[in-house]
């Protein structure tokens, strides 16, 4: 990792010390560094929203730009979207210098004029993407297996919930033995009862 890189984290470290403000998420000499950042920005209507930045600084930065993340559970997909894009428009002026710093004052000072422009993503829903990285956009296949389940409507909500928290889409399918839990449960039951029987 280049010396001015290094100064920058350094710095960036220590100039969002508060709880929670700053976690480095991966670091390799093959990929670079990624880290977020959580700060607040004034919005439209002058309350303060909380924003998420996650930052990629490939092996070649800041020769190059960074790779940019926005999420906010006060923002819509589309305007996490206009926000990032405007980040990336700003970061092309500064480039070849470190950057970071300016581009989250940028947005602490600009937050309210970005968000007076139109959306440019597709989507109203709310951007609560949290926990993840999401630097990279390309395919992901991800196999969720249950071990037991004793209220099959429950946990379909709940993972219908946890694919529209993290923006995912696909397919639930259900494998294994035929028949709903509670037929197999009720089986199960039926069959220890008699297995009681037997035994008195």
């Amino acid at each position: 990792m280049a010396e001015p890189v290094q100064e920058e984290l350094a710095a960036l470290a220590a100039i969002f010390c508060g709880p929670r403000e700053w976690e480095v998420l991966s670091r390799s000499e093959k990929d670079g560094t990624v880290f977020r950042i959580y700060t607040k920005a004034e919005g439209l209507t002058d309350a303060d929203i909380p924003l998420e930045l996650v930052f990629h600084l490939p092996v070649n930065y800041p020769l190059c730009l960074p790779g940019i993340s926005v999420n906010s559970e006060r923002l819509t997909r589309g305007q996490c979207v206009t926000v990032k894009e405007k980040l990336l428009k700003q970061a092309e002026k500064l480039l070849p210098e470190p950057m970071v710093h300016e581009l989250v004052l940028w947005i602490q000072q600009n937050l309210r004029h970005v968000l007076n422009q139109p959306e440019t993503g597709s989507s109203s829903e709310k951007c609560t993407f949290s926990g993840s990285m999401a630097v990279d956009d390309g395919l992901w296949v991800t196999l969720l297996h249950l071990d037991h389940m004793r209220a099959r409507t429950k946990y379909i909500r709940t993972v219908e919930k946890w694919a529209s928290d993290l923006r995912l889409t696909g397919r639930l399918m259900f494998l294994g033995v035929p028949g709903s839990s509670e037929n197999l449960q009720s089986r199960c039951g039926l069959k220890w009862k008699e297995m009681q029987r037997e035994n008195d």
